[in-house]
């Protein structure tokens, strides 16, 4: 009876076998699973809601502010400005579905200078108490970059208040300022919310009004 081949047989086949196996479990083609990023690929983004406003109402040529004291204050809130900012809170009702979701970090314009930052922060304070938490002013009107990295990096959804000179700034610094339909410039009106929302990369835009005050649009 002639022998089999060198190699042949039950142990040749065995041996194939656990040869193939990790080609199998991989589909045969050495491809990523899936969402799998490329070895050496960059991280995609993290989605992002950064939403923001401008401070409520200012006082113009003629008209006098007031500070939290009842002063009178340039660089304050003129009364409807602080009935604005008494208001803010309705715009982010605990309620789900809502269109605005509660903020989970507030930022409001911080230092000292010609765009009177106190007017920021006078306007979210009574939506920080109510949020439960601290009002982030670590950043002036100017360092709009740096507050775009400290947004992006917080926890989410993400509230902004800014000296209207300065958003299209921050616009520009989170990377959205080239979304269809994104304003240029700030109007002249304080009862607008701009909603930048991030999906797997990619911004969209969303502008809604106030509507929290007789005579809003």
């Amino acid at each position: 009876m002639p022998e089999a081949p060198s190699g042949s047989g039950p142990r040749r086949r065995a041996v194939l076998a656990a040869a193939l196996a990790p080609l199998a479990t991989s589909g045969c083609s050495g491809a990523e699973a899936p969402g799998t990023p490329a070895p050496g690929a960059p991280a995609a983004p993290k989605d992002a809601l950064v939403m923001v406003i401008r401070h409520a109402e200012k006082p113009y040529a003629g008209g006098a502010g007031r500070d939290a004291e009842g002063e009178e204050d340039p660089g304050s809130l003129t009364g409807r400005g602080w009935r604005r900012a008494e208001r803010l809170p309705r715009l982010f009702p605990p309620a789900p579905g809502s269109s605005l979701p509660r903020p989970a970090t507030v930022f409001a314009a911080g230092g000292k200078g010609a765009a009177a930052p106190a007017r920021c922060r006078q306007t979210v304070a009574a939506l920080a108490t109510a949020l439960r938490t601290p009002v982030r002013a670590e950043f002036a009107v100017g360092a709009e970059a740096a507050l775009a990295q400290a947004a992006l990096a917080a926890p989410m959804p993400v509230l902004v208040c800014w000296e209207h000179s300065g958003i299209p700034r921050l616009v520009r610094a989170l990377g959205a300022h080239q979304v269809p339909g994104t304003p240029a410039t700030w109007p002249d009106r304080h009862d607008l919310v701009w909603v930048f929302t991030r999906r797997q990369g990619r911004w969209s835009f969303r502008e809604l009004p106030q509507h929290l005050l007789p005579g809003d649009v």
